[in-house]
């Protein structure tokens, strides 16, 4: 089905009842990953679990802030994780890499680019990326959403053709996955406007994200070209079978748009390193939101908030302070104030160093 895949497992999926790791199931996913292997597929797995991995191994405080708890469990439970995953796949004669990361390596294209070349040189040299957030060295405001988040930054870094991403359910319902009447969408286009009808906002026991963090990425992912499966990874042989005939199985598939260039895509994801913001006026948003490829000149600029140097990405917000895309600014806010009333000044962000979200697109 596809050359190139990021799969994502959540902990939902690896964990048991009783908060351990589920090493059956863990067994069976990595059979199925192996044969994929086998059969030429480059694949970066992300892997949650690690907290899980040590919840029956560690006595936490629990007078220890959530943040602590978190970095001493990933820390401990990282080791039992990736042994784990060593081991069986060893069975298969595949070796394995860890790749511990942090959002902040995502922070600039020369940090995006090394990382790249480095899965790269693990993939021409027949090994599987393992990858994981770095919980012992992420800051606060600069961790990932969760493993749905990281999955997707790093499907679009390695150009994959599709992201799988394992839940514990079978997709996105039309209502609560508990309610009898709900039924899996089998289909979601890459522009869809109103994601909220497909949201539940229940959150599993072990990971940190839901379902609207899942349409989220999906919808990112797939609107840079990437196409996007959401399903369970309870059941039995379902990587497998997604790629022998994704359509027999009862899953989500968000279709792949037209894509970004790839400097785009990097821009995307990058919302948390905005060093500032510019509010723009309502005739800069619609010309920004329309079909047509539109630069962001000085005439729509409201105001700006906070500094920005040549080079550094800023938010692009509405008057409602609402975030309608991200960009690279051309130049420093000293020169963008000195030329405000310059209307023929060329624009403060290009067109192919800004990002529009989805959800305003007209």
């Amino acid at each position: 089905m596809y050359d190139k895949v990021c799969i994502k497992i959540g902990s939902n999926v690896l964990a048991n009842s009783e908060g351990g790791l589920n090493k059956s199931r863990i067994n069976e996913l990595v059979m199925q990953i192996a044969r994929l292997h086998k059969a030429g597929k480059k694949m970066v797995l992300v892997s949650s679990g690690a907290v899980a991995a040590a919840r029956n191994s560690v006595a936490v405080d629990k007078k220890m802030d959530r943040v602590s708890q978190r970095q001493l469990l990933s820390s401990v439970g990282q080791v039992k994780l990736m042994n784990l995953y060593a081991q069986l796949f060893d069975l298969h004669d595949i070796p394995i890499a860890q790749v511990l990361v942090t959002k902040q390596d995502f922070s600039t294209r020369e940090h995006y680019l090394n990382m790249k070349n480095c899965v790269e040189a693990l993939w021409e040299s027949g090994v599987l990326p393992v990858v994981n957030e770095n919980d012992a060295v992420s800051v606060t405001a600069l961790m990932f959403t969760d493993n749905d988040e990281l999955s997707g930054m790093m499907a679009s870094m390695m150009q994959c053709d599709g992201l799988i991403i394992l839940s514990n359910v079978d997709g996105i319902y039309n209502g609560h996955p508990d309610d009898e009447d709900a039924n899996v969408i089998p289909v979601i286009q890459a522009d869809e406007k109103d994601l909220s009808k497909y949201i539940s906002a229940a959150k599993s026991d072990f990971g940190r994200g839901g379902m609207l963090t899942k349409c989220r990425v999906a919808q990112k992912s797939a609107m840079s070209g990437i196409h996007v499966h959401i399903a369970n990874g309870q059941q039995d042989g379902i990587l497998t079978d997604l790629f022998t005939d994704c359509k027999a199985i009862r899953h989500t598939h968000f279709t792949a748009g037209e894509g970004y260039p790839a400097v785009k895509q990097w821009i995307a994801y990058s919302e948390g390193f905005a060093k500032a913001e510019v509010c723009i006026n309502q005739g800069a948003i619609e010309a920004l939101c329309s079909s047509k490829a539109t630069s962001l000149l000085l005439a729509g600029v409201v105001e700006f908030s906070g500094d920005f140097e040549k080079g550094d990405l800023i938010k692009i917000v509405n008057e409602q302070k609402q975030t309608i895309g991200i960009g690279k600014a051309s130049y420093s806010i000293d020169k963008a104030n000195k030329h405000r009333q310059d209307s023929k000044y060329k624009p403060l962000v290009h067109y192919d160093y800004l990002y529009v979200f989805p959800e305003f697109l007209s």
